[in-house]
C-alpha cells in the first residue's frame, strides 16, 4: 500500500495564501486575449528605468552566487534611511523576511497577535511554528491598536502591525502608536509591515524608524521595493532592526536568499527619485478617479494611504468579482481577508481605472446589484 506522508499537525490550521490570478491564466481560462490586472498591488507604470539599467549592468555576472551578506544594496539602503548598515536585513520579499521572524522567534507555548481584516501571511507563519493565533477586531475598517495592546499577555511574542493596512488601506498614526508602544513590555516584538509606506502622504503617519535609530530592540519596520518601484516580479523586501534583534534572523536565513538581480535593481532603484514621484502623482490622480465613481454609483469605499482602493460591493461581490474576470478586468476578492462583501482595486493608470470602472458599472447593472 502506497500511504502518503502525514503533513505536521499545524498545517490542517492554515489557509492557503492565494494570489491574485496572473493575466495569462485568465487568458487560457476565458479564452480573452485582452485583459488588465487590478489585482496585486502591482506598479501600472513598470518598473523603475535605473533599477532595469543596473540589472543590464550585472547580466554577465550570472554564472555566480550573488553577495550572500547583499553589502552594497545594504549600503545603500542604509544611506537612503538613515541607519547603520548592521541594521537592515534584506530578503526574498517582506513575505520572506516575515517567515524569518516566525522562525526565528516563535515556539510553540508563544502567542502572536494580528488584527482581523490583515495581511494574511503573518497567520500562516504563526500555525507553521505552532504557536498561538490571536486576532484582534478591526475598528472602521482598520487596526485597533488598544484592542491589539490588550490582548497582550505573559505568551506573546509577536505583534504585526500592518500600517498602512492591507487589505483596506488604513493607516494607525503617530498618537496611537505612541500609546501603544508604551503599553508593549520589552520582550515583545513589535513588526510594523510599512509595504506601502511611500504611498502615505497624511502627516499623522508614524516615524516607527525613530525607534530603532534609538536603539530599541522589540521594534522592526518591514518594507518593500514591489509597490512604489514596481519591481513585484524580482522579489525584493527589507527588515530594520538593532543588531540585537536582526541577529537571529541571519541565523535560520538562506545563504543566497536574495539574487544578483534583485540587489543591483535594488541599488538602482534607490536612486530613482524621480520614477518615484511619477508613480505617487498617478496613484493620486487615479484613487480621485475611482473615489468619483465609486460616490456616482452609490458604493461604499475606504479612503487609501496606498496604491488600492477597498470598495464595498455587497452579498454579490463574489459574482461581481466573477462577471468582471469573464470581461478581463482581474481584481481581488476579500473573502481570505475575512471581508466577504468587498473587493480590492488597485489604482491603475488611466485607461485600466476607465476600463475597470465601466466593466464594474456594465457588471452592476447586468447583476442588478
Amino acid at each position: 500500500m502506497n500511504t502518503p506522508i502525514r503533513e505536521q499537525r499545524s498545517l490542517k490550521n492554515i489557509i492557503p495564501y492565494v494570489p491574485g490570478k496572473p493575466i495569462e491564466e485568465v487568458m487560457r481560462e476565458y479564452g480573452i486575449k485582452d485583459v488588465i490586472k487590478l489585482a496585486s498591488n502591482e506598479n501600472p507604470l513598470g518598473p523603475s528605468p535605473l533599477a532595469i539599467a543596473a540589472i543590464e549592468k550585472v547580466l554577465s555576472k550570472l554564472n555566480l552566487y550573488p553577495d550572500g551578506k547583499s553589502h552594497h544594496l545594504r549600503q545603500a539602503l542604509a544611506n537612503h534611511l538613515g541607519v547603520e548598515p548592521e541594521q537592515i536585513i534584506v530578503g526574498n520579499g517582506t513575505d520572506g523576511i516575515i517567515a524569518h521572524i516566525c522562525l526565528a522567534y516563535l515556539d510553540e507555548d508563544n502567542e502572536v497577535i494580528v488584527s482581523r481584516s490583515s495581511f494574511p501571511m503573518y497567520d500562516i507563519y504563526t500555525h507553521v511554528m505552532r504557536a498561538r493565533l490571536i486576532k484582534t477586531p478591526s475598528k472602521d475598517y482598520g487596526l485597533d491598536l488598544d484592542a491589539m495592546a490588550n490582548a497582550i499577555s505573559e505568551k506573546t511574542k509577536l505583534v504585526f502591525v500592518c500600517n498602512p493596512n492591507n487589505p483596506t488601506g488604513t493607516i494607525v498614526t503617530k498618537a496611537e502608536v505612541e500609546t501603544f508602544m508604551a503599553k508593549v513590555p520589552a520582550n515583545v516584538l513589535v513588526v510594523f509591515d510599512e509595504a506601502y509606506y511611500k504611498f502615505v502622504a497624511s502627516d499623522e503617519y508614524p516615524e516607527s524608524i525613530e525607534y530603532i535609530r534609538q536603539g530599541q530592540n522589540n521594534v522592526m519596520i518591514l518594507r518593500t521595493f514591489s509597490k512604489i518601484y514596481g519591481l513585484a516580479g524580482i522579489r525584493l523586501g527589507y527588515g530594520i532592526a538593532t543588531p540585537e534583534t536582526l541577529a537571529p534572523l541571519y541565523k535560520i536565513k538562506e545563504p543566497f536568499s536574495v539574487n544578483l538581480l534583485a540587489q543591483a535593481a535594488g541599488v538602482g532603484a534607490l536612486e530613482d527619485e524621480a520614477f518615484l514621484q511619477t508613480t505617487v502623482e498617478a496613484n493620486h490622480n487615479g484613487q480621485l478617479y475611482l473615489y468619483r465613481h465609486f460616490d456616482r454609483l452609490g458604493l461604499r469605499y475606504v479612503e487609501s494611504h496606498t496604491n488600492f482602493v477597498l470598495v464595498e460591493i455587497g452579498p454579490h461581490a463574489q459574482a461581481v468579482q466573477k462577471a468582471l474576470l469573464e470581461k478581463g478586468v482581474i481584481v481581488r476578492l476579500c473573502t481570505g481577508y475575512d471581508l466577504p462583501k468587498c473587493l480590492r482595486v488597485t489604482v491603475g493608470d488611466e485607461m485600466q481605472n476607465t476600463r475597470f470602472i465601466q466593466s464594474l458599472e456594465e457588471t452592476l447593472k447586468e447583476l442588478g446589484s
